[in-house]
């Protein structure tokens, strides 16, 4: 098990440190707003055809660990999910934020590899930014890691264990 080193370092492990720091998708949800027509007449909403496709997100891959495959963005950066958290409503904000940044996505996030394509989804912020979410979790990344570097598995801290997860939605076991 690891320890974290107060509250903004965990322990290294016997895995390579390869430098680098975590990669957040810029976040926030486009936001319009109407303005008054005089018009009687609504304007019409633009109806998506057939031939657009939705506008891509955040990339989620599953690479090795010593946890065994788990899930990763497209960089290598690893990602967790927070116990606190029974349902898709995130509860990690301020200094947990800082320390757990939320993985985000502008679009639909996408599946690589072994990664199910029917477990990933996204959930509201209260800034409402879009985070992506996996087998009904809010996902994070340890934001004092390198690229596949798992510094945090099991790590107590602000309330609830941060674990890394595995390819079929689960947290591997601590």
């Amino acid at each position: 098990m690891l320890a974290c080193v107060l509250t903004t370092g965990c322990a290294v492990t016997t895995e390579s440190r390869s430098g680098g720091s975590p990669s957040t998708s810029a976040a926030g949800a486009p936001s319009s707003s109407a303005s008054p027509s005089r018009s009687a007449s609504p304007t019409p909403t633009p109806t998506p055809t057939a031939t657009q496709k939705p506008k891509p997100g955040q990339v989620v891959i599953s690479a090795d660990s010593a946890y065994g495959p788990m899930l990763y963005d497209a960089t290598g950066q690893p990602i967790y999910l927070f116990t606190a958290e029974p349902g898709d409503r995130p509860s990690c904000y301020d200094a947990c934020a800082a320390d757990w940044p939320p993985v985000l996505t502008r679009g639909e996030p996408q599946a690589r590899g072994d990664v199910r394509d029917s477990l990933l989804g996204v959930t509201r912020r209260d800034d409402n930014s879009r985070q992506v979410t996996y087998a009904g979790h809010p996902l994070y990344f340890y934001a004092h890691e390198g690229k596949y570097e798992v510094l945090c598995h099991d790590v107590v801290e602000y309330g609830g264990t941060w674990l890394v997860v595995r390819t079929d939605g689960t947290p591997a076991p601590a």
